[in-house]
């Protein structure tokens, strides 16, 4: 079912009214009595097909059922981009889509950047630049950057600021967060 728009469209849930449970036409039903939905999502390249509740945010799945805990949980309500990766070769805030939506799709994570044991240019450029402190928004930041220079190659500075809005630092290290997407860009 291939389904990536932000919303889950209406045909996936049958009495989907405020307060009624949601029963998935495909599910079947856990040992615990829930509903669980079968997906396949490619993530960082390995396929991976599992049962999952409806519910189950793509968040929660790739840190708990695949334990890629690169991905992290800031807020849970789209607010601070943390949980940030790539569906489908596009940046969105993984605690906004639940698994099911990423059914046959694509994902990479902070971890699926690196190749070949070597890091990506922009996480080479965020420890050469000193675009991390805590380093807990660093991932979402990274992943929100490279998709940033997907679209936009050659950026300039307000460019890059306005593409990393969404993307919250608590530590105020945006100064070197955007010096570090400029020298990627150049190739620093």
């Amino acid at each position: 079912m291939a389904v990536f728009a932000g919303l889950l469209p209406a045909a996936v849930f049958h009495g989907a009214q405020f307060g009624a449970v949601l029963t998935c036409h495909w599910g079947h039903t856990d040992p615990q009595g829930g509903s669980l939905v079968k997906i396949r999502v490619t993530v960082n390249g390995t396929v991976h097909d599992s049962d999952v509740e409806p519910r189950t945010l793509l968040v929660h799945y790739i840190r708990e059922a695949l334990g890629l805990t690169g991905t992290n949980i800031g807020c849970d309500t789209s607010s601070c981009g943390a949980c940030s990766v790539h569906v489908n070769g596009e940046a969105v805030k993984s605690c906004t889509v639940l698994a099911v939506q990423a059914d046959g799709c694509e994902v990479t994570t902070i971890e699926g950047l690196a190749q070949g044991g070597e890091m990506h240019p922009m996480q080479k450029a965020f420890m050469e630049n000193h675009g991390l402190q805590c380093g807990y928004c660093t991932p979402g930041m990274v992943m929100a950057a490279t998709s940033l220079l997907k679209e936009n190659p050659s950026p300039t500075e307000e460019e890059v600021r306005i593409g990393l809005e969404g993307n919250l630092c608590r530590c105020t290290g945006y100064h070197n967060i955007v010096k570090s997407v400029l020298a990627c860009a150049a190739g620093d």
